[in-house]
C-alpha cells in the first residue's frame, strides 16, 4: 500500500487535464498503483463532467470540430487503462521503455547514480528514470525547479522517511535532499523535473555545469 500521494490540488489538475504532459504521465503511473488516488481521480472527473454539463453550449465551427476528431482518433501513448496491477510496470511506462530496463541506455552520473532520459514530447519537463545502486547515495542536491518522484522498483530513504514501489514525491526548488537506497536492491524512480540537478556539496559541485535539463 502506497503512503506517499499528490497532493489534493496535483489530482485536481490531473483529473481537469490541465497538468503538463510529463507531470500528467507521472501521477498517472501513481495511479497505476494507489487505489485511494485513483478513487479521488475519478470522484473529481464527476464532479467536473457535471459541471460541464451545466454550462451552456458553445456553437464551434466545422473546421474546429473535425480537428478535434482527428486527435480523438490518434493514438494516445499517456493514459491509464486502470488494468495495471501495482506489482507490475505501469502499463504506460511499458509503452515509453519499449522493453525492460536493462534494454535502455543509462547515463553514470556518479557511482551510485544512472538516469536514462525518456521523451514525452513535453520539452518543459525532463523525463527520466532514476538507478540508484542498492545502498548507494545520490549526493545532496537540488533542482532549481519542482521535482516529482514515483519510486518503481526498491526503495530509498532521505532522512525524514522510507519510500516504496508505488509512493509519489513532490519537491519544490528549495528543498535539499540527499536519497540513499535501501540495501538488498537497486532503487529506480520515475523523475519529473523542470530544473536540472544541483549539487551542493563541494565534492560534486564541478559536475553542475555538465547537467543540463533533457527535455522533450
Amino acid at each position: 500500500m502506497t503512503k506517499h500521494h499528490p497532493s489534493n490540488d496535483c489530482l485536481m489538475e490531473h483529473a481537469a487535464g490541465s497538468l503538463p504532459v510529463a507531470q500528467a504521465a507521472c501521477v498517472s503511473a501513481h495511479l497505476s498503483y494507489c487505489e485511494r488516488c485513483r478513487r479521488t481521480d475519478s470522484q473529481l472527473k464527476t464532479v467536473g463532467g457535471a459541471l460541464l454539463e451545466r454550462l451552456d453550449p458553445i456553437p464551434v465551427s466545422e473546421a474546429l470540430l473535425d480537428t478535434v476528431l482527428a486527435r480523438l482518433e490518434d493514438p494516445v501513448p499517456l493514459t491509464y487503462t486502470g488494468q495495471t496491477a501495482a506489482a507490475e510496470l505501469p502499463s504506460l511506462l511499458q509503452r515509453l521503455i519499449n522493453g525492460d530496463f536493462s534494454q535502455l541506455v543509462w547515463k553514470r552520473i556518479t557511482r551510485s547514480l544512472s538516469i536514462s532520459y525518456l521523451s514525452t514530447g513535453d520539452t518543459n519537463y525532463e523525463f527520466a528514470l532514476y538507478r540508484i545502486a542498492a545502498g548507494g547515495r545520490i549526493p545532496e542536491h537540488t533542482h532549481g525547479g519542482g521535482e516529482m518522484t514515483l519510486v518503481l522498483e526498491g526503495g530509498f530513504s532521505d532522512g525524514r522517511d522510507s519510500y516504496h514501489p508505488g509512493d509519489f514525491i513532490y519537491r519544490d526548488a528549495e528543498d535539499k535532499h540527499a536519497p540513499v537506497a535501501l540495501d538488498g536492491e537497486d532503487c529506480i524512480c520515475l523523475a519529473v523535473l523542470d530544473a536540472p540537478l544541483r549539487f551542493t556539496g563541494w565534492k560534486h559541485r564541478w559536475l553542475n555545469p555538465f547537467q543540463q535539463l533533457h527535455a522533450g
